[in-house]
């Protein structure tokens, strides 16, 4: 058996950097993962009682949705007494998506089809139909509940939000759902993607650690009418690409509860299709820039460079250092530590979140689980979304001002 290769000492030197640039991400992700067995059970399907009727306006913002609103509102009209209205807020499809709420309004007398005014300068196209949709409702309702056209809401899903939200005394609550998909591109990228967040704001029904760590989803995103009357609607958010993320974390500076919980048993969503479209359409809005501080946007990529992409990267060149039977001692023994530990957590966690996926119309399901392999990809492209903003978003073209305009501090 040959001798080890003696180790160059710039290698060494290199080695003990990388540590010490990973050890405070490390440090930070294992807090984080800490909350995970104490956090927020997920929401079971309930029943209404008496004391909910009719005491929630659900409105869903849709642009050429035909293709998969179907599934949304036979969703909806399954809620109990509850709801007191659905309005759908169009802004002029051209797919034959208002006919399909007309037909819904037939069979559902509290579907109601508002088209929305013209795009105001400044305004983001789902924030604007979101604040339609809330000055169209009904006063007597006292809560707004955003849902999206691509949701599948399930049994038991609105009374559940509702009584958990009341009897706990929040003022906005939104849901993780559960996705659907059926490609093995889709179903190797996105969980990657999906990653990213879990690693920024910890596991759904979790504390968030301030108003700035506020994490929310805007495909079932319920706030009580008094809330959203002292923001103003949905104007808060009016130019925000991450609207609802915007809004949960201005109501919570402003002294609101806010909850992010695990919908999964109660909300279904299909939201791309196809690996490309998930790239493109999901990618645009994860780094969540419009939310945050360019200093929060900037510590979170290198965070995730750290401990989501870096073990991909580092972990390759060691055990190749180790083929050539370089001695892997002090530092560069940390480095193999530390990476290794991070590629187990990673596996760990993709068993976790394997609840918030539904397999039933997908191929080649196994390929779910090398999705971790992904991980360099899907931080790469948090990395490109956050230096650019978007100029296209659901079939809307808006104008360089208007990304040069988007807020990237709450404060402003």
């Amino acid at each position: 058996m040959s001798a080890e290769l003696f180790t160059p000492s710039w290698l060494m030197a290199l080695a003990a950097v990388l540590l010490v640039l990973q050890l405070p991400p490390l440090l930070v992700l294992l807090s984080r993962l800490l909350q995970g067995p104490g956090r927020r059970p997920p929401l079971q399907p309930q029943s209404a009682t008496p004391d909910q009727l009719g005491s929630v306006s659900i409105v869903v913002p849709t642009l050429n949705e035909a293709h998969r609103i179907g599934p949304c509102l036979a969703g909806l009209s399954r809620q109990g007494y509850e709801v007191r209205e659905i309005i759908v807020v169009d802004s002029r499809s051209t797919d034959g998506t208002p006919d399909l709420v007309k037909q819904a309004a037939t069979r559902d007398p509290r579907f109601r089809l508002v088209t929305d005014d013209p795009l105001p300068p400044g305004w983001v196209g789902r924030p604007w139909a979101l604040h339609t949709g809330f000055l169209h409702s009904s006063e007597h309702s006292q809560w707004i509940l955003g849902v999206d056209a691509d949701t599948q809401p399930q049994p038991g899903l609105v009374a559940s939000l509702l009584r958990s939200a009341t009897a706990e005394q929040y003022d906005l609550v939104s849901l993780a759902p559960q996705f659907i998909l059926k490609t093995p591109g889709e179903l190797w990228l996105q969980p990657a993607l999906l990653m990213t967040l879990v690693y920024r704001f910890g596991p759904a029904g979790a504390t968030a650690a301030g108003a700035e760590r506020v994490m929310a989803n805007g495909q079932c995103f319920l706030c009580r009418r008094s809330v959203l009357q002292q923001l103003g609607g949905y104007t808060a958010a009016q130019s925000s690409f991450c609207d609802d993320v915007t809004l949960a974390r201005h109501a919570a500076a402003q002294g609101a509860r806010v909850g992010f919980w695990d919908g999964a048993q109660l909300l279904k969503v299909r939201m791309y299709e196809g690996m490309a479209e998930t790239w493109r359409e999901w990618g645009r809005s994860l780094d969540l820039k419009d939310a945050a501080t360019p200093g929060q946007v900037w510590w979170d990529l290198w965070y995730l460079a750290a401990v989501q992409a870096m073990p991909w990267l580092v972990l390759p060149v060691l055990l190749i250092l180790a083929g050539l039977r370089l001695s892997l001692n002090g530092p560069l023994q940390g480095l193999l530590g530390v990476n290794l530990g991070l590629i187990a957590v990673r596996f760990a966690l993709q068993a976790a979140i394997r609840p918030s996926y539904d397999f039933k119309q997908t191929q080649s399901r196994w390929v779910f689980w090398l999705s971790p392999l992904a991980d360099v990809l899907a931080v790469l492209r948090i990395g490109l979304s956050s230096t650019r903003q978007p100029t296209q978003w659901r079939g809307r073209q808006y104008t360089p001002k208007l990304s040069a305009d988007l807020p990237g501090d709450l404060s402003r």
